[in-house]
C-alpha cells in the first residue's frame, strides 16, 4: 500500500479503511511506503499503533517503510517506536497492486 499527503487528524478515516480492507484479505503482510507522505501526525503515529497491534493479532506484520521525519521524530519523542516495524532505510516494499490513499487536504 502507498499513502501519500498528510496524515492527520481529517485523514485518518480513510488511511483506517484502507488498512483495515487489507487486513480483511487475511494478508500476513502489510508493507506501507509513506515516501510520498508529506507530514504525519501525533493522530497518525496512534493509527499505525493500533494497526500495528491489529495486524499482530491477526497473525500478519505491518512495515513502514520510508516514513516521513514528522512521523520518526513523534516515535522518538513518545518512545513507542519500538512498537513499530519500519522497513530498511531506503528499501522500498515490494508492491504485486498498490493501493495509493491519498490524504491531501
Amino acid at each position: 500500500m502507498a499513502l501519500s499527503g498528510e496524515i492527520d487528524l481529517t485523514t485518518i478515516p480513510l488511511v483506517r479503511s484502507a488498512l483495515v480492507q487489507c487486513l480483511g484479505n487475511r494478508t500476513r503482510s502489510v508493507d506501507i511506503d509513506l515516501s510520498a507522505v508529506t507530514f504525519c501526525d501525533v493522530s497518525g503515529l496512534n493509527l499505525f499503533l493500533e494497526m500495528a497491534q491489529l495486524t499482530e493479532r491477526s497473525g500478519a506484520l505491518m512495515r513502514l517503510h520510508q516514513p516521513p521525519r514528522s512521523l520518526v521524530r513523534i516515535a522518538e519523542i513518545t518512545a513507542s517506536g519500538f512498537l513499530l516495524h519500519f522497513g530498511r532505510p531506503g528499501a522500498r516494499p515490494s508492491h504485486d497492486v498498490p493501493a495509493v490513499v491519498e490524504g491531501v487536504r
